[in-house]
This record gives structure tokens, C-alpha cells and sequence, in this order.
């Protein structure tokens, strides 16, 4: 598999990017990288892009260990979303899924990735998961204010 990028402009103003890149932890890299470069639209502060940063490689970690496990199957799709006020990411897959609810007792929950879900939260001002639109596999989306 490889890696694409696409750049598309949404409502006007919000530079939009998707990447699809193979569930596979070494091409989360490229994920952080894209950011980077995204961030240079809009200057961010340290704290802000190092939030993002912290979120988006957790939310694709959960995406390549839920997903796919071991295998390293499938792919993983990641939208990056510039808007005046704010940078949403949203990181997709189609593999099996997570729980993203923490219906599972606390320790358990940790073990398989709740904390890299509790880190999202702590460090986005929004967050929302759950299955993709077509029913098969998870969804991360989450919202960083920007300052004007």
C-alpha cells in the first residue's frame, strides 16, 4: 500500500488534508509530519501544535492496535481540517473497532487503550468517537480552539 495525500478546500476558507496511510505504527510519523506542515497556514502556539501532535498520534496508535492488531492490515484515514477558530482531525479505520464508551471496568479499559483515549480528551477541547458512518469499524474526531 502507500501513502496519499490529498488538499481540497472546504466552505472557502478551511484547508482541508486526508491521508491514508497502512495501519502500521512506523507511517505515524508521516501523520505528525503533515501537521507540522498544515500548522504553517495558521501559526500555532508550541502548546497547541504539541496538543495536536499528542492526540493525533495516540488516536492513530488506537486506530493501527484496535483496528488491526498485529497484523498490520488495512489502513487508517486521517482529515485534517484548518477553520478559522479551530483545527478538527478526525482519524478513521475499518477494522474491528474499539470501545471508545468505556463500558469495560477501569482496568481493562486502560490496558486496551483508554488512556490514549483519556489523553484526546485531556488535551482536545472536543472530542467524539464512535463507529464510521457505514457501520464497519472506528472513528476519532476531535476539536482544538484556536486563539483569535
Amino acid at each position: 500500500m502507500s501513502t496519499h495525500a490529498h488538499s481540497a478546500v472546504n466552505g472557502g476558507d478551511a484547508p482541508t488534508v486526508r491521508l491514508t496511510i497502512p495501519a502500521k505504527a512506523e507511517y505515524i510519523t508521516l501523520v505528525r509530519l503533515a501537521l507540522s506542515g498544515l500548522s504553517r497556514l495558521r501559526p500555532l502556539s508550541e502548546e497547541t501544535l504539541g496538543d495536536l501532535k499528542l492526540a493525533v498520534t495516540e488516536a492513530c496508535s488506537n486506530s493501527v492496535r484496535h483496528g488491526y492488531g498485529d497484523l498490520g492490515e488495512g489502513t487508517v484515514d486521517i482529515l485534517y481540517e484548518l477553520q478559522p477558530d479551530r483545527f478538527v482531525v478526525e482519524v478513521a479505520d475499518d477494522g474491528p473497532g474499539f470501545d471508545a464508551h468505556g463500558d469495560r471496568g477501569k482496568d481493562q479499559e486502560l490496558e486496551e487503550g483508554g488512556l490514549g483515549i483519556a489523553i484526546i480528551k485531556a488535551v482536545s477541547d472536543e472530542f467524539e468517537a464512535g463507529e464510521r458512518s457505514h457501520g464497519r469499524g472506528s472513528r476519532l474526531r476531535f476539536v482544538k480552539f484556536l486563539d483569535n
